[in-house]
């Protein structure tokens, strides 16, 4: 399968994932002859899936660790859709559990963030990244439970601390792919700051479209900067 079907595979299951989260929202006032959720759980991780065999045919990759380590978050990201999209009644700690293996996502993509370029090397990006951060959560923090408190802070660190190095890699390397790095980083950010605000502070109208559509641009591009773009040039 070319890289082109790939992408049109992963978009097919995207709109469908995000459908069903979107007309599950009104299951209480329309009747639907099944239930629009199971859209949703089938093809989620089903797109997830898609992106991590898009990043694992990537050839020639930018470099071995490079590929590894965005497999490994690829993964990671697979296993907290499928905790988060988990009913409490089925899971009761499984958005913590999402959570958890988010922040593991993060540690692997930022693992091959740095295979090739220095650790903050434009500072000023992870200066600019870290205020973003530090006024979300002054304006989250009423709303989190004590209990949500540490590992929110955690997983925004490590969130943070990863789209700042994809920006700030991208600015280093100056290449095709090290940009759409750069940019998945970015939607990262945007998708989990959609998530929060809907989930701790206040509900956002068409929450599913906009927060799974930026997520998974997020790691098609991600996956997408698996793939060397310099060797195109030769």
């Amino acid at each position: 399968m070319s890289a082109t079907l790939r992408s049109v595979f992963i978009l097919f299951c995207a709109a469908l994932a995000i459908a069903g989260a979107e007309l599950a929202k009104t299951n209480d006032r329309v009747q639907y002859p099944l239930n629009p959720l199971y859209l949703h759980y089938l093809f989620k991780p089903l797109t997830t899936l898609g992106i991590f065999f898009l990043a694992l045919c990537s050839t020639p990759p930018v470099n071995t660790k490079y590929r590894q380590a965005i497999l490994a978050g690829i993964v990671f990201s697979l296993l907290g859709d499928v905790l988060l999209m988990l009913p409490v009644t089925l899971l009761r700690q499984g958005f913590l559990l999402g959570l958890l293996s988010f922040l593991c996502a993060h540690i692997c993509f930022l693992r091959g963030l740095v295979s090739d370029a220095r650790f903050a090397r434009h500072i000023l990006a992870f200066v600019v990244v870290a205020l973003l951060g530090i006024v979300n959560l002054i304006v989250l923090w009423p709303d989190l439970l004590a209990a949500m408190q540490v590992p929110v802070v955690a997983y925004v660190c490590l969130l943070l601390c990863m789209t700042a190095q994809a920006i700030s890699r991208g600015m280093e390397l100056r290449t095709a792919d090290s940009r759409l790095a750069l940019l998945g980083g970015v939607f990262f950010m945007l998708s989990d700051c959609l998530l929060a605000y809907n989930r701790f502070h206040s509900p956002i109208a068409h929450s599913p479209l906009l927060v799974l559509s930026s997520y998974y641009l997020a790691l098609w591009l991600i996956a997408s900067s698996v793939k060397s773009s310099i060797a195109d040039t030769l």
